[in-house]
């Protein structure tokens, strides 16, 4: 299994798919958080914060992740290598995991970076270090765990086609749809009492949650729960092939 994952990050970084998603995802957040003046800037803000940070970069992952996952079974199935890959000694959960594994580290990759916005916030503050580090750190964990709900949900749109385009117009559809349309539907207020029920359903009600720097175990496990869901969906699409 970590040879796959091994393969996978190469394959990543053998192309310029890789390199891009990292380098897009700074360029876009570096421009509207240093650059560009307005409400996202943080040093029009007046004050020392990382939450613009927090509330692009949802939006820019909506677009980033479906194209980084886009390839991971689309594109095994156009070569006919997915076949090959699963008459390795491997399960197909295994298989599935070291796809997901592999696209959680470039994710990874893609936010390290960041930690030079808060690197700067932080001497910027007055007095120096006068920035919620904990609450900061927590967004984090929330901004990885919104990534990872993503990658999940387009390793499934993946395994569905075999056409990477597809892939990346389904994949960001359902993004949107469980990042926002739940919030959406809860708007028109149809349902009374079962509207709550609905907006705690989509993803952006538990993010904004965890954005302001507090980890609830509700909110956590909501997070492991649409990842399981959607890695296990994509294994019923795999084992269908074997029917």
């Amino acid at each position: 299994m970590i040879a796959l994952i091994q393969k996978e990050i190469r394959s990543f970084f053998g192309s310029i798919i890789g390199y891009l998603v990292i380098l897009v995802y700074l360029l876009i957040n570096g421009v509207f958080l240093w650059l560009f003046p307005g409400n996202f800037n943080i040093l029009d803000g007046g004050y020392a914060s990382l939450g613009n940070l927090f509330t692009i970069s949802p939006w820019v992952f909506l677009f980033l992740i479906p194209a980084l996952s886009m390839r991971l079974f689309a594109d095994e199935k156009k070569a006919g290598t997915l076949e090959i890959l699963l008459t390795k000694p491997l399960s197909d959960l295994q298989i599935i995991l070291a796809k997901y594994v592999a696209g959680l580290f470039l994710l990874l990759l893609a936010l390290l970076p960041t930690l030079l916005y808060y690197y700067s916030v932080y001497q910027l503050g007055n007095p120096a270090g006068n920035l919620d580090s904990g609450g900061t750190f927590g967004s984090y964990i929330g901004l990885l765990f919104l990534g990872g709900a993503f990658l999940s949900i387009g390793l499934f749109a993946s395994s569905l086609t075999d056409n990477q385009i597809v892939a990346f117009l389904l994949a960001m559809f359902l993004c949107f749809f469980v990042f926002y349309g739940f919030d959406q539907i809860a708007g028109f207020d149809l349902f009374g009492s079962a509207d709550l029920i609905i907006l705690k359903l989509g993803i952006n009600e538990h993010y904004v949650s965890m954005s302001r720097g507090v980890l609830d175990s509700r909110d956590l496990l909501y997070f492991v729960s649409v990842i399981a869901l959607f890695i296990g969906a994509t294994r019923v699409v795999i084992q269908s092939r074997k029917w």
